[in-house]
């Protein structure tokens, strides 16, 4: 069994420690509603991406055409 024959000091143990550190992941802000979120994931505050929503209150997706139809009353009603 392999015994060290010399006690390792504590800055030659700190020097090769150097490099195991954890990363911190990328924040960014949610352009929706400016909360801090990974990059290139949906804000699990208000469910939106891109500028765009993909999950509504209840945490379901949000298709596509409920999308559009959604954008289209929101345009009727502003231009009353």
């Amino acid at each position: 069994m392999a015994v060290p024959q010399r006690r390792i000091s504590k800055t030659r143990k700190r020097l090769r420690r150097t490099h195991f550190k954890l990363s911190v992941t990328g924040l960014v802000t949610c352009s929706n509603c400016g909360a801090m979120i990974k990059a290139h994931h949906v804000c699990p505050n208000c469910g939106y991406y891109a500028g765009k929503q993909v999950l509504d209150k209840n945490g379901k997706l949000v298709s596509a055409e409920q999308a559009k139809k959604e954008a289209a009353s929101g345009k009727k009603s502003a231009n009353k």
